[in-house]
């Protein structure tokens, strides 16, 4: 069964295509958007408390850059284009560290649509991207802790035959497990690393935004491919 794994419309096409790529990229301008008050606040607790207004101030042009006219070739070029704007207009780690990732991935998808095997080597590369640049390790308190589950268990699914739409949700799932596992850690990378022992008890603000997209990622494609004829 392809993107259904609901029993309904054995004809669906599990795929990833530029249009759904646009939605899951606006859907997370959004939820970063509802979740900015969230964001600092984790932000406030262990590091200069920008967490939630850069985050907002980058997605904010991420939603504008993709949005309108914008006419990517591929699924790619759209992710490229995130990824770019994202490095020129936030600041701070934050920039480089989800705009590499998100330019990593895009270089995987040259093609109009992805299938969940693409996608798997997409989100490897955007795992590979992050850790060579902030050289963070699960365990250190990062946005790694939610983006290392999410990826591997992307992985598992799709090679275990589970389609699209079953493995992202399965991969969102795991982020947020893995951003709530974050609170009893010493953080050990970026400014929250400071603190030392008084970084224990508080959620890493990154890895609750890497979550924040990948439910994004979950929830659209529970809305488009659900209702795909």
């Amino acid at each position: 069964m392809n993107a259904g794994d609901s029993g309904e419309g054995g004809n669906r096409v599990d795929t990833l295509d530029i249009e759904t790529t646009r939605a899951w990229i606006l859907a997370t301008a959004a939820a970063v958007d509802s979740h900015r008050d969230v964001l600092t606040e984790l932000d406030a607790a262990i590091g200069d408390a920008d967490h939630g207004a850069n985050m907002h101030r980058g997605f904010t042009a991420v939603a504008a850059a993709v949005g309108g006219d914008y006419a990517p070739e591929t699924v790619g070029q759209l992710l490229g284009k995130v990824g770019m704007t994202l490095i020129s207009s936030v600041g701070g780690a934050s920039g480089p560290l989800y705009g590499s990732a998100f330019r990593a991935a895009g270089r995987q998808l040259a093609t109009p649509e992805a299938d969940g095997d693409q996608f798997a080597l997409a989100l490897r590369a955007a795992l590979d991207a992050v850790r060579a640049l902030g050289a963070a390790a699960a365990g250190d308190k990062t946005m790694v802790d939610a983006l290392m589950p999410a990826v591997t268990t992307f992985d598992e699914a799709v090679t275990s035959g589970a389609g699209l739409r079953a493995a992202a949700r399965a991969a969102a799932t795991a982020a947020d497990a893995g951003a709530r596992a974050t609170t009893p850690l010493q953080a050990r990378k970026g400014r929250a690393s400071y603190l030392g022992e008084r970084s224990i008890g508080h959620q890493d603000p990154g890895a609750t935004s890497t979550a924040l997209i990948f439910a994004a990622l979950a929830d659209t494609l529970d809305g488009t491919l659900g209702r795909m004829p």
